[in-house]
């Protein structure tokens, strides 16, 4: 069964400040509700704050045989490379996972294995990723940006990490984590803002 991406919150498409970003999560936790997501909440209410955003969200875990099945790019169901095309067309990918055994989950990477190859060239993908301590942070510039960097994507300098003891349940508490969220986002709010609106 495939399952359509989830809008789960959007600003309007339109507005004084711009048009809308169009944000698209993969995320890639098998869990609901997860931490891993309770942290990409957090990163889209503050990239809210700063301009209009329409936000989309992909949970691999979700889409179902269709799309556990197939092997090649050609074996996709519509609704699969439906979802494919989604995250191939955002102004702004976050790649959301937790750690695995010193990586990524299989499923993350089976997406990504479907992905065009020159789709995701000059994208800008924004890397989030929690974990039991904070040793599994290194998974974000050992794993994460190298596989951007195959598709000759732009990923965000500052990435995000939070370990178990930054939340509470799946609610992100630590300030500092709140702060470094704060700092990427800011870092490259023109460029966001440019590709919102289309500008060279």
């Amino acid at each position: 069964m495939t399952t359509a991406p989830s809008v789960i919150g959007a600003g309007p498409a339109a507005s004084a400040a711009g048009p809308a970003l169009r944000v698209v999560v993969v995320n890639g936790s098998p869990s609901r509700p997860s931490k891993t997501m309770g942290l990409v909440d957090v990163v889209l209410e503050t990239l809210a704050g700063m301009l209009p955003v329409e936000t989309s969200r992909i949970d691999v875990y979700a889409l179902g045989e269709e799309f556990t099945g197939a092997v090649e790019r050609d074996d996709v169901t519509p609704g699969v490379e439906a979802t494919l095309r989604l995250a191939e067309n955002a102004d702004l990918l976050i790649a959301a996972i937790p750690v695995y055994r010193g990586s990524y989950p299989g499923l993350f990477k089976h997406f990504f294995d479907l992905v065009d190859q020159y789709a995701l060239a000059n994208k800008l993908v924004m890397l989030v990723a929690t974990g039991g301590g904070e040793h599994h942070a290194l998974v974000l510039e050992h794993a994460l940006r190298p596989l951007f960097a195959f598709f000759q994507a732009l990923t965000v300098p500052v990435a995000i990490f939070a370990s178990a003891g930054d939340f509470d349940g799946t609610v992100l508490l630590n300030p500092r984590v709140h702060g470094r969220i704060q700092l990427a986002l800011t870092d490259v709010k023109d460029l966001l803002h440019a590709r919102a609106t289309g500008a060279p």
